[in-house]
């Protein structure tokens, strides 16, 4: 199991965001391919775990991408004030 995590950090160096975004559709596309076959009375269930899973994702990745974000945007404005004062 430790060389397919090795593989797949090797995978993601060579990535760029428009290979992520990718491999998002890709897999989002599979859960609504695979959402069509549960069934009706158990599609609330799958709902709630889908929601679950979201939140428990989505929060640890913001978490770390909103702070870097706000220091990109830092950046390139006292990039652009060194620019204007030359």
């Amino acid at each position: 199991m430790k060389k397919l995590f090795d593989a797949a950090d090797v995978y993601l160096r060579q990535t760029t965001w428009k290979d992520l975004a990718l491999i998002k559709f890709c897999l989002f596309s599979m859960g609504l391919f695979c959402g069509l076959f549960v069934k009706e009375k158990s599609k609330k269930h799958f709902a709630i775990g889908a929601l679950i899973v979201f939140v428990a994702t989505y929060i640890p990745l913001m978490s770390d991408f909103i702070p870097m974000l706000k220091k990109e945007f830092a950046k390139s404005q006292d990039e652009e004030i060194t620019f204007i004062e030359e």
